[in-house]
């Protein structure tokens, strides 16, 4: 037993040649036609056709109707075309089985041909035939066409009504679907199990909850609520309006089950998060036996990889090799995205080389995901250029929306985001809501704030990512009065709040010093909109009382909390008792943290650096020796700075730059400068005990301070500098680059471990209050 115990169109294909070498001279022979039916190719049943005598239409219909019933359209296409071209006649029967073939292959030029020889035989009359031309002319996206038809029947019955709803519903026009569903009532039109199912997926689609109840009371009054796929599609509905308990409520009243049904319910329990009961209802299902289709093997996987249990994953992988269906390339990319979310991204790339020759953007895009997800993002936008240029697929809006996710990072190059944004709109992707919305990440977290919100104003609709996005961006820019009045926007308008709203809300507050606006704001989350904070709320706040020199009200947050305070509280607790220079808690929070994440550097150095603040010099050579002995590395400081599409990376008195001697030269022109404008060391910040002359070497030689002079001497007097920092910004480092910016006439941006910092004229957004 497989279960939770042991387990823990391209769009439009080819369209088939009318050039068929040869006429088809298509017979039938009683004994020999449910055999032949069932084989994979048409030259099979040229070789058995040849064999026997010509025979009556209502053979070859037989003939045509078995090919299309087995899922072999391309089979019945070619024999219908075989058909014709031998002069064999055709009924109203073989004209609407192969429309509906023509349909399945999203083949609207030979169903305009079928459409016409319909016309000529005197056959578009017949309602079986106009009904399927409505179906084919919707599956092939050809709505005002099969509009056209629908209108010009002139007998139509609940199929035709609901062929054209169906079609709707396929080519997400919901709302005249429901327009249509309201009008078959008033015509008196009763519908039938695939109306009611074609109705509520619109509904489930749209979120339209409450009209989907009032179709639920029609589907009971009209005695069709014991009908499979009709369960199935309420089950569906109610899980994507969030009502998981409905969905959950008629799926145990459903007499009868289908692996569609176990599959909606498990779906709608993983889409609402509720990840152990998807798992537990998934054992219940291969108890009762129910076999396991690729829908729910792609399901269950989507759900291991949410919930990360990459030894469920494995497992799963195993039994769809076993069940045959590892050739299923949903399947394939399915797993792809739970071996990228499980940290597993060479495994994944493993899967993604193997299906070469399938690879459809879908796969692209979740490898190219995966990259980012992974941290990889230089190979993740690698392989968007060669998926674009390479292998001749072109990106939809999810594609673009990954790569400029991987723009966003903070090694990433600058111009490559500006581009991906030109690509976007050449593609006519850039309007789309996931793109934008990325847009407004990638331009914030790249310290481009202006342009971030540019694309937010433009944006026709917005999402909760978008407003997020600019909460929190405003916040780490030091704008915190701008990411107050967009929530208070959001607020005005009744939209939709979560947790990481009021994450980037409070974060505003921390950076602007607004400790009881930051208080308001938690106590709002609370109590008006019953959000449960979490472990990143309290850091929050642990971190606005902490920045305010509040630290026993921090301390005192902590020790009520409702769980253990994790390794990122004491932290943030830990550097803000290095600021204010309190041993004595730093101490406490420095062994707290030690106790959580033993090799975690950022607990000793900033103990150590306490010590060496308060010129305790023994009690630091005493932690430097504690890492020592516990193989514990101290995370080197590094600083980045991109000049004509190139990253350049330095570390403080890093002589390893081609143009070192030149940097330097200028770090020495820029002391003697910046002392005739009033600056004086300030040698606390080296954490040495060393003679004050050394000390001060030490800090003009700071990796940040090395970047800015090689972007002065490598860039155009004039043009902005944007620096990117691993840690956090030093005291006399901010002072010298406020400086820097206002003798040399630049504006330099430079983004450290905690935030941006908008250096312009001698001043700073930050206030001096970081």
């Amino acid at each position: 037993m497989f279960g939770v115990r042991q387990l823990g169109r391209s769009k439009r294909q080819k369209r088939f040649t009318q050039s068929l070498s040869g006429p088809y001279d298509v017979v039938f022979n009683p004994k020999t036609s449910l055999s032949s039916s069932k084989l994979s190719t048409l030259s099979h049943s040229q070789q058995l056709f040849d064999e026997t005598p010509q025979q009556g239409l209502s053979r070859n219909n037989h003939l045509l109707f078995e090919f299309s019933r087995n899922d072999q359209n391309k089979e019945a296409l070619n024999l219908f075309l075989g058909l014709r071209r031998s002069g064999s006649p055709t009924d109203g029967s073989s004209l609407s089985c192969v429309l509906k073939v023509c349909g399945c292959l999203f083949d609207r030029i030979v169903g305009k041909q079928v459409h016409c020889q319909c016309i000529k035989c005197g056959f578009v009359e017949d309602v079986s035939v106009g009904t399927s031309l409505v179906d084919m002319y919707m599956k092939t996206e050809s709505v005002e066409d099969g509009e056209r038809v629908f209108d010009e029947m002139r007998v139509k019955n609940v199929v035709s009504w609901t062929s054209l709803l169906a079609g709707y519903r396929q080519n997400g026009l919901n709302e005249q679907a429901l327009k249509l569903f309201s009008q078959m009532q008033l015509e008196g039109i009763k519908p039938n199990p695939f109306t009611f199912a074609a109705v509520l997926g619109g509904l489930a689609a749209d979120g339209a909850v409450e009209k989907g109840v009032q179709v639920h009371t029609m589907v009971i009054k009209s005695g069709l609520d014991s009908t499979i796929f009709v369960g199935n599609s309420m089950v569906n509905m109610y899980s994507k309006s969030l009502m998981v308990s409905d969905a959950k409520a008629v799926f145990d009243s459903m007499e009868n089950r289908n692996a569609v049904s176990w599959n909606s319910m498990i779906a709608g329990f993983v889409t609402n998060g509720l990840d152990l009961e998807a798992f537990e209802l998934f054992y219940r299902m291969r108890l009762e036996g129910v076999k396991l289709t690729q829908t729910i093997f792609a399901t269950v996987i989507k759900l291991c990889a949410n919930i990360k249990e990459m030894s469920f994953a494995k497992q799963l992988h195993c039994q769809v090799i076993k069940n045959g269906s590892d050739f299923d390339l949903n399947i394939k990319t399915a797993l792809m995205v739970a071996y990228s979310k499980c940290s597993e991204i060479d495994d994944a790339f493993k899967l993604f080389c193997m299906m070469h020759g399938v690879q459809n953007v879908v796969s692209w895009t979740a490898i190219i995901s995966g990259y980012v997800q992974n941290g990889r993002t230089d190979r993740a936008m690698n392989l968007f250029c060669q998926m674009r240029r390479e292998e001749g697929v072109e990106p939809n809006e999810f594609t673009f929306s990954s790569v400029l996710n991987a723009c966003a990072a903070p090694t990433a190059s600058v111009e490559q985001g500006k581009q991906f944004h030109s690509c976007s709109i050449k593609s006519g992707f850039s309007n789309a809501l996931c793109v934008s919305s990325a847009l407004v990440t990638m331009y914030a977290k790249r310290g481009n704030i202006e342009s971030a919100n540019e694309v937010f104003k433009r944006q026709v609709d917005r999402d909760l990512v978008s407003w997020n996005s600019m909460i929190s961006g405003y916040a780490q820019h030091g704008c915190g009065k701008k990411s107050l009045k967009i929530f208070e926007e959001m607020r005005s308008k009744n939209l939709e709040l979560d947790g990481i709203t009021f994450i980037g809300v409070i974060s505003a507050c921390t950076h602007a010093g607004l400790v009881n606006e930051g208080q308001r704001y938690f106590d709002l989350m609370v109590k008006d909109y019953h959000i449960v904070p979490t472990m990143e709320h309290y850091s929050c706040m642990v971190d606005l009382y902490s920045r305010a020199g509040m630290l026993e009200k921090a301390m005192d947050l902590i020790n009520k909390m409702p769980f253990p305070a994790g390794a990122t509280i004491w932290r943030t607790l830990l550097a803000a008792c290095r600021v204010h220079l309190n041993v004595q808690l730093g101490e406490l929070a420095a062994e707290k943290l030690i106790s959580l994440q033993p090799q975690d550097s950022a607990a000793y150095v900033l103990l150590s650096n306490i010590y060496a603040t308060a010129g305790n010099w023994q009690e630091r050579a005493k932690v430097r020796k504690l890492m020592d002995m516990k193989k514990v590395k101290k995370e080197a400081g590094y600083s980045w700075i991109e000049v004509k599409n190139k990253t350049f990376s330095f570390m403080a008195g890093d002589l390893s730059h081609p143009q070192s001697d030149r940097i330097y030269l200028k770090l020495e022109e820029l002391s003697i400068r910046l002392k005739d404008a009033g600056y004086y060391p300030d040698t606390k910040y080296v954490l040495h005990d060393v003679e004050e002359e050394h000390k001060e070497v030490i800090l003009s030689q700071h990796s940040e301070r090395l970047a800015i002079a090689f972007g002065l001497i490598a860039t155009p007097p004039g043009t902005p500098i944007q620096i990117v920092k691993n840690l956090r910004v030093c005291g006399d480092c901010h002072t010298v680059i406020k400086l820097i910016s206002k003798i040399e006439g630049r504006d330099i941006v430079v983004r450290d471990s905690n935030r941006f910092h908008h250096f312009k004229g001698g001043s700073c957004s930050c206030g001096d209050y970081w």
